[in-house]
């Protein structure tokens, strides 16, 4: 993907926030409550926010500015986000170009002299994904590889000790807790995908989110759309993947809660017009988690249930709610033979 040229709201977004940060006041109120004890901090993405929380524990404020359904290849400052960015202490995002329109933005800021870090820093680049498609920049959705994922603890780890020293020991402590967690759920996902008989080991779903997520488990991965959602997919792109579910006997293809489910649909009718019924398995979760004060609207949740529906559609063996049995529905078994 060639890189994205800042549209309009998002210069006005930088505009404004040079006024808020050399000291003008917007609308000429006062642009937010009064402070908490700890450092404030901004996160762009949920998987973002969820990692910052888990590490700063009671230590920090955190602010997410992107929840539940937000895609970000296609989100747009807001007067919120203004607000909230002028107000805090540091900003992290995930960086690798996932926050598409907010990306100069952000590197504005830094250049304001606002800490602003991008928790994928201190992975190493030689174990990130460079699709053609993607025109030279990484693939962004790291966090679909939780050991891949483990590594960005480091950089917060780091940044929230730099900005708050007092606090190094609780945050390594909390980094260490977070890093045992996420290695517990990465052999469980690595164990669950496995029992997918081999020729049913295929993840289909609208765009093409769940690369890491294939590299690391073993399972290959195709997708209506790209690695950007900002495309879509040609006649050309549908009629290729119907081929491949038809060829293949791929009983089950999978929408995702931040992405229209149309082009999923599309795939699925053309299959059907060739003779071959294809299930639509449980919406996944790919650049969002699930809803706040849920166990999906958590990063280890939200991987749970993508690897235990993956598996269980698939024909694998899962637990039906899930690794620790807390998923919010139980997740069906495929009913086709495997």
């Amino acid at each position: 993907m060639s890189r994205i040229a800042v549209p309009q709201p998002v210069l006005a977004f930088g505009i404004a926030l040079c006024v808020v940060g050399c000291g003008f006041p917007m609308g000429g109120s006062d642009v937010g409550p009064s402070r908490s004890k700890g450092p404030r901090v901004v996160t762009t993405v949920s998987m973002v926010t969820d990692l910052v929380r888990e590490i700063g524990g009671d230590r920090i404020e955190v602010i997410g500015l992107m929840g539940e359904g937000v895609d970000p290849h296609l989100y747009k400052p807001t007067t919120r986000d203004v607000k909230e960015v002028s107000r805090a202490d540091a900003v992290f995002y995930c960086g690798l170009m996932l926050e598409g329109r907010m990306q100069d933005v952000l590197e504005k800021v830094r250049a304001g002299g606002k800490p602003v870090h991008a928790v994928t820093e201190s992975i190493d680049a030689g174990r990130l994904r460079s699709p053609g498609a993607f025109a030279g920049h990484h693939d962004p959705h790291v966090w679909m590889d939780v050991a891949l994922w483990s590594d960005c603890v480091e950089t917060v780890v780091r940044r929230l000790s730099e900005l708050d020293r007092e606090g190094h020991t609780v945050y390594r402590s909390n980094g260490d807790r977070v890093r045992g967690e996420l290695a517990e759920l990465d052999s469980y996902v690595r164990e669950v995908i496995g029992t997918i008989p081999e020729r049913r080991r295929v993840l289909v779903t609208a765009h093409d989110a769940f690369g890491y997520f294939g590299k690391a488990y073993g399972i290959g991965v195709r997708s209506a759309q790209g690695i950007s959602t900002e495309s879509e997919p040609g006649v050309h792109d549908i009629n290729r993947l119907v081929d491949f579910l038809v060829e293949r006997r791929i009983a089950a293809v999978f929408v995702e809660s931040s992405v229209p489910a149309s082009n999923v649909r599309a795939v699925v009718e053309g299959a059907a017009g060739r003779g071959w019924r294809v299930e639509i398995g449980p919406s996944l979760y790919s650049d969002a988690m699930g809803a706040a004060g849920t166990y999906e609207g958590t990063y280890i949740g939200m991987i749970d249930h993508n690897a235990t529906a993956i598996a269980r559609s698939l024909g694998g063996r899962a637990p039906e709610r899930g690794r620790l049995g807390l998923l919010a529905e139980s997740i069906p078994a495929s009913d086709s033979g495997g």
